[in-house]
């Protein structure tokens, strides 16, 4: 995959930078969703949920929280579960940036955070700034370290980075030469993980089809983010039934 890449980047150097600049010029920027960003809901056994991460965290592309997928990902706990929520998204935010948001929001001097799941979403804009793996790799370990000390030692779900190929405002071959180094810093990803008994890599199988992209080709669309939301149940109900 590294040889590909390496390849790829040498034979088509040129090309892929006129595409990747002509992409961002013409590229649909669209805001986040609005609506709240922490909450309580639901009226089970009581479930503390922090999500946080990059713009499709914040719901780019959707007008609402209540459809994009910490709405829905809380809706669907919430039929279970007593989900005291809160959301902490920022478009733009790559590995290193999600560390530096998470310090300042949870700022206060020796203070514990009580939290029982975290979700993550992080990656895509460490693939487009062609962060390295050992860096990338560096950032989710002090990400890991910092959820393990000052939030209760949290069980810490990390949402796959999607298959850049098929995004569809993405031109052949910069579509192909992201999907590899999106796969190559989940590679990165799964290895930091694996020393972290808590923290566990959710991905799917599933293909992505034109529905499950917002208007702007890049984000997910209401319908993707129901598919997203339902992955991620799915994860966090195999841990709380084995623990």
């Amino acid at each position: 995959m590294i040889i590909r890449w390496l390849l790829l980047t040498l034979l088509c150097g040129p090309l892929l930078l006129w595409q990747a600049k002509r992409a961002r010029k013409r590229a649909l920027y669209l805001p986040e969703a609005l609506g709240r960003r922490s909450g309580m809901l639901g009226n089970g056994e009581p479930l503390r949920l922090l999500i946080c991460g990059d713009s499709a965290a914040a719901g780019v592309g959707l007008s609402q929280q209540e459809q994009a997928f910490c709405g829905q990902l809380v809706d669907l706990l919430a039929e279970r579960y007593q989900v005291n929520w809160q959301l902490v998204a920022k478009t733009g935010l790559n590995s290193a940036g999600l560390n530096t948001l998470l310090q300042q929001s949870y700022s206060h001097p020796n203070a514990v955070y009580k939290l029982d799941v975290v979700v993550v979403s992080i990656g895509v804009n460490d693939v487009t700034a062609r962060r390295s793996k050992a860096e990338f790799q560096k950032q989710i370990r002090v990400l890991l370290r910092r959820l393990a000390t000052d939030f209760t030692n949290p069980y810490v779900l990390f949402s796959a980075i999607p298959p850049m190929q098929h995004f569809t405002a993405l031109p052949s071959p910069l579509n192909y030469w992201l999907g590899l180094k999106a796969a190559m810093l989940n590679q990165a990803l799964a290895t930091e993980l694996s020393n972290w008994p808590k923290a566990q890599l959710v991905y799917s199988d599933l293909p992505l089809t034109a529905d499950m992209f917002a208007a702007d080709g890049f984000h997910p669309s209401e319908s993707g983010c129901k598919t997203w939301a339902n992955i991620v149940f799915d994860a966090i109900e195999r841990i709380v039934k084995t623990n």
